[in-house]
């Protein structure tokens, strides 16, 4: 409830709905998709963090990384209010926000071999066996983020729960990725990784590069 408050609050703010307007895609169109080089102006790497909360990783690395463009997306349309006014007052020319289902945008909307990087960190494991049909990440997922990387793109993923993390690692071993010697960028820095490290809580993190792409 706190949440929803504070977005109420933040939305009802001008300066806030303008800040996030220039980031928000718009989706008011009758035909959309994800073109990364009419979104940002440019040809440069494109790395998606798969839902980026409040923005606490995506917005101090995209400041970063300058030279690589980022698209944040988040499916809550509260979290993803809020999403957009921080990204929109951090004012950076390679950070835009999507509000959309990432399965939708994985499977679907996304060019062959148009992506650098995808940030997966802490999504809902949904643990209850009812449920499962809602976890994100699958043998389709995995397909559609190999066809949509380049040949050296990556995906880094973390979570907070060991099986989950493990099924996931599982699933991108399966699906023709190869495990890299390297810390995921975020796998400290979001909101939940730094509430977990807080708590003295273990995370579970790995970098996966695709099988056909440069050894780690």
């Amino acid at each position: 409830m706190s949440r929803l408050r504070k977005a109420s609050r933040v939305w009802r703010d001008e300066g806030a709905i303008e800040a996030a307007s220039r980031v928000m895609l718009s989706q008011d169109v009758p035909y959309f998709a994800i073109e990364p080089e009419a979104i940002f102006g440019r040809r440069a790497p494109l790395e998606i963090e798969i839902g980026a909360g409040k923005g606490d990783f995506i917005v101090e690395y995209a400041s970063a990384n300058p030279e690589r463009d980022f698209l944040a997306i988040e499916l809550s349309g509260t979290v993803g209010q809020l999403l957009a006014v921080r990204c929109g007052r951090a004012a950076l020319p390679n950070l835009r926000v999507a509000r959309m289902d990432a399965r939708t945008l994985v499977n679907l909307m996304l060019p062959d071999a148009s992506v650098a990087a995808f940030h997966i960190y802490y999504p809902d494991p949904w643990p209850k066996e009812r449920h499962l049909k809602h976890r994100m990440v699958s043998p389709t997922f995995v397909h559609n983020l190999t066809r949509s990387l380049t040949d050296d793109g990556a995906v880094f993923a973390a979570s907070d729960v060991r099986g989950w993390a493990e099924e996931i690692f599982a699933m991108l071993e399966a699906g023709g990725f190869r495990r890299i010697d390297r810390e995921p960028p975020g796998a400290r820095c979001t909101g939940f990784a730094r509430k977990y490290l807080a708590q003295g809580k273990p995370v579970y993190f790995g970098s996966f590069e695709k099988a056909s792409g440069r050894r780690g």
